[in-house]
């Protein structure tokens, strides 16, 4: 019996009221934004993008007072959270300056003129390092900007940093960097959500107005429901990934993370386009997503998907359970809670040991420890190991294309899906570095009871196959757990439903205020130690066998 008949309905029913208890335990570790307090620069980071637009539109602040105001707080809190790789500021402040010198001469390119956003450092800038936040790249300049940079600089948008990610985007927490760990603005013991850690905490923490990320598994949405902030993938091919460092090309997809769904439907409006440049990049229709976002959305009906619920972490299942029983009443209701798609939802047919595999043969093993031992198989596989073929390659990549036709056809009974963006709340950096390090020699290499098997170590067990399903999916803040960690819910629809999906994220946050709140973090705020080795009987232990 599936988790969601066995306690979910339970749980719906009494949801608003563990909400509020919970609300109880939060104010503390989780005040509303404080609306502009402060000094001038304080006023300014704490603007949504939305709000710093308008600034800039009715002149009352200029770009270049808007990148100063995020250095200013770069300065002080990125050395606490450690979000930014490569801080551009003597670039941003000159794009600043002519962006204002321009919007003087009454020339004005749209509404992201002016604004300052992060990039995931797995994003080319011509003339400044992108390093995937790996030992291999952290020399690396490319001389080309990637299309979406491109495109985003075309509309005004200032580029004011790059941003920590997991190494090659390959893992779900965020820990694993050239670098060093990002820290969770909520919590700095916490991991963010990975792979697009930093940008996740830079926006949550006000270091940036909106931030680019990349998705193969999650990497957008698991740091946005852990940094309580809005993510969203959109359609595969809608944004060019074009001069982006792959995870897993076929998989791979680049969208905005920003504080509010307006941030992030303004944004997205001028990341779309086709690149005939791409091979992944498909034609699509311009639409104003700010316009779709606001359409009514009481018709919408909605699938619940139990398996999505299955195994669900107790601290954040009541959150999870009150945000979909008020989206079910903001709208026609549930209509379904069947599977999402029976058939294999598919993977990345050999992209990363495609792109590795020349890597390797370049510049040798030189990865992150984590990371070095399974891309070492990539040419040296175990023995008696089974190594990948060129018919296995083939059988995914139909899988997986068969899957993107087909899973469409599986709205029919329902507009959106809503599940839990993630099953489990942001663990401890620590606690996650030691998993990290285990060796695992099987599905239940790290478990230690039987149940253990359904404790995965990554927050992507719920958004790795909207990847492969290709569609729209956007994780918005609906809540936090009673330590004051932030809990996300994700909203899905099918290929180009960006209009749906935001509209329904917009009313949903229209009528909460979640998304409101503000991490608590000051410049003298203490930094807990990372601790990256196993305990010391683990040590003991290891001492011993090779003796």
């Amino acid at each position: 019996m599936s988790q969601w008949t066995r306690r979910g309905m339970m749980l719906l029913a009494g949801a608003a009221l563990a909400a509020e208890t919970a609300g109880d335990l939060r104010p503390a570790l989780a005040q509303p934004s404080d609306g502009g307090k402060g000094s001038k620069s304080a006023k300014l980071a704490d603007l949504t993008l939305t709000e710093a637009s308008a600034a800039i539109q009715g002149g009352s602040a200029t770009s270049t007072d808007l990148v100063k105001a995020l250095l200013d707080r770069i300065n002080t809190l990125n050395p606490k959270v450690n979000c930014y790789i490569t801080v551009m500021g003597a670039e941003a402040l000159a794009q600043a300056a002519a962006l204002d010198a321009e919007f003087k001469a009454g020339h004005i390119r749209g509404p992201l003129h002016g604004i300052p956003i992060g990039l995931k450092d797995n994003i080319d800038t011509a003339g400044v390092r992108t390093t995937a936040a790996s030992p291999m790249f952290r020399d690396r300049v490319p001389s080309e900007d990637a299309e979406i940079v491109r495109r985003l600089k075309a509309a005004g948008a200032v580029m004011i940093g790059k941003l920590n990610l997991h190494e090659f985007a390959f893992g779900c927490t965020g820990d694993v960097s050239y670098f060093g760990p990002t820290r969770n603005p909520w919590s700095l013991a916490h991991v963010t959500g990975g792979s697009s850690s930093g940008s996740g905490a830079s926006v949550a923490a006000r270091m940036a107005y909106g931030a680019l990320g990349t998705d193969t598994g999650g990497s957008i949405r698991v740091p946005s429901a852990w940094c309580g902030i809005v993510g969203l993938k959109p359609t595969i091919g809608l944004v060019s990934i074009r001069g982006i460092i792959p995870c897993a090309a076929s998989l791979d997809h680049c969208g905005p993370m920003a504080r509010t769904v307006e941030d992030a439907a303004l944004m997205l409006g001028s990341m779309t386009g086709y690149d005939e440049l791409d091979i992944f990049s498909v034609p699509s229709k311009s639409e104003d997503y700010v316009a779709s976002m606001k359409q009514p959305v009481k018709g919408f009906r909605l699938s619940a998907p139990a398996s999505f619920y299955d195994h669900i972490d107790a601290e954040i299942e009541p959150v999870v359970m009150a945000a979909v029983k008020h989206l079910s009443e903001l709208t026609a209701g549930i209509t379904s809670r069947a599977p999402l798609w029976d058939g294999d939802p598919g993977g990345a047919p050999g992209d990363a040991e495609f792109y590795h595999h020349d890597l390797i043969q370049k510049y040798g093993f030189d990865y992150m420890p984590p990371n070095r031992a399974w891309l070492s198989r990539i040419d040296n596989p175990p023995a008696g190991g089974k190594v990948a073929t060129a018919a296995d390659d083939a059988r995914a990549h139909q899988r997986l294309m068969t899957t993107r036709r087909m899973i469409d056809g599986v709205f029919k009974d329902f507009d959106l899906v809503v599940v839990p963006t993630t099953r489990m709340a942001a663990p401890k950096i620590n606690d996650s570095l030691k998993r990290e390090m285990m060796d695992t020699r099987g599905p239940l290499g790290r478990a230690t009871k039987v149940y253990d098997f359904f404790a995965e170590d990554s927050g992507c067990t719920n958004t790795h196959p909207f990847d492969s399903y290709g569609i729209p999916a956007i994780s918005v803040p609906c809540g936090f757990t009673a330590s004051g960690l932030p809990v996300g819910i994700m909203i899905a629809g099918p290929h180009f439903a960006e209009g749906k999906v935001l509209a329904l994220a917009y009313a949903y946050q229209q009528s909460t205020s979640w998304h409101s709140r503000a991490p608590a973090l000051s410049a003298d705020m203490p930094v807990p130690p990372i601790v990256e080795k196993a305990d010391a009987a683990e040590d003991a232990k290891k001492k011993n066998a090779a003796a």
